[in-house]
């Protein structure tokens, strides 16, 4: 599934190629994704001025003229296809798995692809989006100032669930995944398995700072090009090359010198998804005594 960087780097693309616009055209090929499209949205969307865009966790919020937002999500599966339309002539076909297409007065076409649809889309009032079933109760933003060392110390404590269940609680913070998780766990130095509430404060603020330059990096990069993502225009994005456990499983570890002191990449399952880690840099006990090995 897409995660933060992904999500991130897809609102970049439509921003530049649909804001200012105005919608011409909306059109769907499907009843609907992971639930229904809205009653009547391709008519709801005519007519109105895109006006901007912004990300929360994993979701895209498209802001619209007349006090409405789009509230999109990817999915497993999905991606956004970004072109221009020829000047004269029929709309273009819908591509395979295209469930919704948006056309702009200035010539912009923008279809929403998702082969096992899982994805979503809304349309809600702009004072609606705070309180919208998929967004309440969202922990902050990894890159914004409410998320801090203080912040994670606050929700682990006590807790004897996993430093990696803790990441992917959307209630702790918002847009983390599974690949962007453990890179960052990585950098820390803190295992994937070791319980939240035995992590010292100053691993926390060493956490959050590790998380905040993983996302930067992934961002800067397009994000990492697994299975169906590709950004709007077509390109791949490229930080999985610059994974340095995720996938990497009894490959070297690249902070260390090798074996004896160290045999490579360790993956482990939990709650059904892989981490992956080096046990010569992540700790294998935790500080309620339990052994992660």
């Amino acid at each position: 599934m897409p995660e933060l960087p992904e999500v991130e780097t897809v609102m970049r693309g439509m921003r530049v190629h649909l804001e200012g616009h105005t919608i011409s055209r909306a059109s769907t090929h499907h009843a609907g994704l992971r639930w229904p499209f809205p009653p009547g949205l391709a008519r709801a969307l005519a007519g109105r001025r895109v006006d901007g865009f912004a990300r929360r966790g994993k979701y895209i919020l498209i802001t619209l003229s007349g006090g409405m937002v789009m509230v999109l999500h990817l999915g497993m599966s999905g991606r956004i296809l970004l072109s221009r339309m020829a000047p004269s002539g029929p709309a273009a076909a819908p591509a395979p798995h295209e469930h919704l297409v948006i056309e702009t007065a200035q010539g912009a076409r923008c279809g929403l692809v998702d082969p096992r649809r899982f994805g979503m889309v809304d349309l809600v009032p702009a004072g609606q989006v705070e309180s919208h079933r998929l967004l309440a109760g969202m922990g902050p933003e990894p890159l914004g100032n409410r998320f801090d060392g203080a912040w994670l110390a606050a929700r682990a404590r006590g807790r004897r669930s996993s430093m990696k269940a803790l990441l992917l609680d959307q209630r702790v913070v918002a847009g983390l995944g599974n690949i962007y998780v453990s890179e960052a766990l990585f950098r820390a130095g803190i295992h994937p398995a070791r319980a939240a509430g035995s992590v010292e404060a100053a691993d926390h603020a060493r956490l959050v700072t590790a998380i905040r330059a993983v996302l930067e990096e992934a961002i800067a990069a397009g994000g990492s090009s697994l299975r169906d993502y590709v950004q709007p225009d077509g390109a791949l994005g490229y930080f999985q090359h610059a994974w340095r456990v995720y996938g990497r499983e009894g490959e070297g570890c690249p902070d260390c010198p090798g074996p004896p002191a160290c045999n490579g990449v360790v993956r482990i399952t939990q709650s059904g998804r892989s981490s992956f880690f080096c046990p010569r840099l992540q700790r294998e006990e935790n500080d309620f005594g339990e052994d992660l090995s």
